[in-house]
């Protein structure tokens, strides 16, 4: 039985603001200390120290994050005290990912390690399969090459070198939400109290200190990444090199994301549909629509290629949903002309063409590769809202785990205990009325210029939306729905739920309305709730959790587990190096870890002859 056992000891007057300025706040918003100042030209000492002051606050808060995750995993299982457990302590999935780390670490060569991982006959027994195509382990190919060709050996166990970089991988997490609600609200006060909710919230934000190998924890940091690389592509008055410089790194980090983790096509699906609402609602330009679907297909193409030509990629319903898209519109020139009646009607044409064609390339494509390796998903899918059997072998193991169930309520009533639920509920819905009112606007319009569709959406009219507040009021209105109905998904959501809020608390929104409202709204008053509403609401997290978090960090436990120990020293001494092992898959995974021995099967659910042995051994213990 595992336990973790406590151990003993501890460690002059502006004039007022119009209403009607309300909207044009979004796209002057407080440029005093943006982080695009400098590039714009503007090389003024104060503008310069500013900008330094608030990038040496991410690179803080960042490390912070980091050190802090590091300390939490030392405490809570004494990891540098134990030895044998070490391995056991990653549990199910996680140990299965880290055994090949440790296989091409114990390889004789590199190319020796890559050639296992390629033809390797000891994951499931009586098969051959090529993991490198199968899963998503490039980040623990690429790490034990780092650590082979480094000069760390010598100092750094190569345990320490990946947790190590998995918690660095948090760090950059934090800077890219900073970085978004900087961009976003023009303050770097917002970026740090959102990395500060991030830190705060840990519990329902990451889960990084006790499952370290699994896939979202390195894929995470970089889809945060990416939504900042958009939300700076989406601004105005970028240059022509800034906006190839946003697209390359949109690339990038659409590539590494979808490289570690296989639920990708899902999140860029979702993502996917983000852009077509913007691009419905005429909040974007058709050149930056296409721009933002290519950069997917890219970065989906490139993951093809990686995992030499895995079908799972093409016969993703993202890219179905994508090419159906490029291609509907491409014949449907006059879809953004007319009076509102008729738009409307031509949008909900388009959609449902576009729904029907996305569903006849996907079931041609998968029928075409004859591809069944993801149809567990889609019957957890229509198991969880009651649009199919309920009973099906596949969707019980997923409908059984607490974690693809509903977000419990007390997670709001732990975001609520940071102060960070009421700002963002606020700004939620403030941003989501107006840019409803913006979207009927632009729908209302019965012609679309050149000119305007150059200028972008949202600029010098009545009813302005900046293209990247669009987009990320968006972003965390569908994940949000997504974090609802699959709790294991709220990890997307509440990382960006502080870059949200914190965007709430810094910008001009909500407090010009608030001024308004209560008729004193000028500049000076402005600028100063901007600043010292945030700096209080720091102060007063500071306050109120700095005992606790100190208090949590000296709470020392160490992972005990003598029955899984003994168990993984009999299998070593007792059997034959290349016995088989039946069980459940969270255990087996813990064996070709920490044993080395061949599987029956494993927790890497995404093959449907791996899910026909599974239930086929269910069925069998059951009898």
């Amino acid at each position: 039985m595992t336990a973790l056992r406590q151990r003993k000891g501890s460690r002059g007057k502006e004039p007022p603001l119009g209403v009607s300025e309300f909207q044009s706040q979004q796209s002057n918003c407080c440029t005093d200390h943006h982080p695009e100042k400098i590039l714009h030209g503007d090389w003024s000492w104060g503008a310069i120290i500013w900008t330094s002051i608030g990038w040496s606050v991410a690179v803080g808060l960042g490390l912070l994050c980091c050190i802090y995750v590091a300390t939490l995993h030392e405490n809570d299982l004494w990891f540098s005290n134990i030895k044998v457990e070490r391995e056991i302590s990653f549990r199910t999935e996680c140990g299965l990912y880290y055994s090949y780390y440790k296989q091409m670490l114990l390889a004789p060569s590199i190319q020796e390690g890559l050639s296992d991982l390629i033809h390797d006959n000891l994951t499931e027994s009586k098969r051959t399969i090529n993991l490198l195509q199968r899963m998503n382990i490039y980040q623990e190919v690429f790490l034990s090459v780092l650590y082979r060709l480094l000069p760390i050996q010598s100092y750094l166990e190569p345990v320490y070198f990946y947790i190590y970089t998995v918690f660095s991988l948090q760090a950059v997490y934090v800077i890219a939400l900073y970085l978004t609600a900087w961009l976003l609200s023009g303050s770097w006060l917002a970026g740090a109290l959102a990395g500060v909710w991030y830190i705060l919230n840990r519990v329902d934000t990451t889960r990084v200190e006790f499952t370290i190998s699994l896939r979202e924890n390195w894929s995470l940091p970089f889809l945060a990444l990416q939504v900042t690389a958009i939300t700076c592509y989406l601004r105005p008055q970028l240059t022509a090199l800034q906006q190839k410089v946003m697209v390359w790194l949109m690339y990038v980090t659409t590539l590494c994301f979808c490289l570690t983790w296989q639920f990708n096509q899902f999140i860029l699906l979702v993502q996917a549909l983000i852009i077509y609402t913007l691009d419905c609602a005429d909040f974007i330009t058709t050149t930056q629509v296409t721009t933002l679907y290519l950069v997917q297909v890219s970065g989906l193409l490139s993951v093809w290629l990686l995992q030499f030509c895995n079908s799972m990629v093409l016969g993703s319903l993202v890219l179905s949903f994508i090419v159906a898209v490029l291609f509907i519109r491409h014949f449907q020139s006059g879809l953004k002309t007319g009076s509102l009646p008729v738009r409307l009607g031509k949008l909900l044409l388009h959609s449902a063409m576009v729904l029907l064609l996305t569903l006849t390339i996907n079931y041609l494509t998968k029928k075409a590769l004859q591809l069944r390796s993801d149809e567990h998903i889609f019957k957890f899918i229509k198991s969880k809202f009651a649009l199919g059997p309920t009973r099906d072998f596949d969707a019980s193991l997923y409908l059984c785990e607490e974690a693809f169930g509903l977000l419990p309520l007390d997670t709001l009533e732990r975001l609520a205990g940071t102060l960070l639920l009421y700002p963002y509920i606020f700004t939620l819905l403030l941003l989501s009325g107006t840019l409803a009112v913006a979207a009927l606007q632009k729908l209302s319009r019965t012609k679309v210029g050149s000119v305007e569709e150059k200028k972008g959406a949202g600029e010098g009219r009545a009813v302005a939306f900046r293209p990247d507040v669009a987009y990320n009021v968006l972003h965390t209105l569908f994940f949000g729905l997504l974090a609802f109905s699959t709790m294991r998904m709220k990890y997307i959501w509440t990382g960006h739920m502080c870059a949200v809020a914190a965007y709430g608390v810094c910008g001009t929104e909500l407090w010009t309305l608030l001024l308004n409202t209560l008729r004193c709204n000028s500049k000076v008053m402005l600028r100063l709730v901007r600043y010292a509403v945030p700096l209080a609401m720091i102060a007063c997290l500071y306050y109120k959790f700095w005992p606790k978090l100190m208090e949590e960090l000296s709470e020392l436990r160490e992972f005990y587990d003598p029955d899984t120990v003994e168990l993984m020293t009999w299998i070593s001494t007792k059997t034959p190096k290349r016995a088989v092992f039946a069980g459940s898959m969270q255990l087996l995974a813990g064996i070709k870890l920490c044993t080395g021995r061949v599987l029956t099967n494993h927790p890497h659910y995404e093959d449907k002859d791996l899910r026909e042995r599974t239930r086929q051994h269910q069925s069998f213990s059951i009898q």
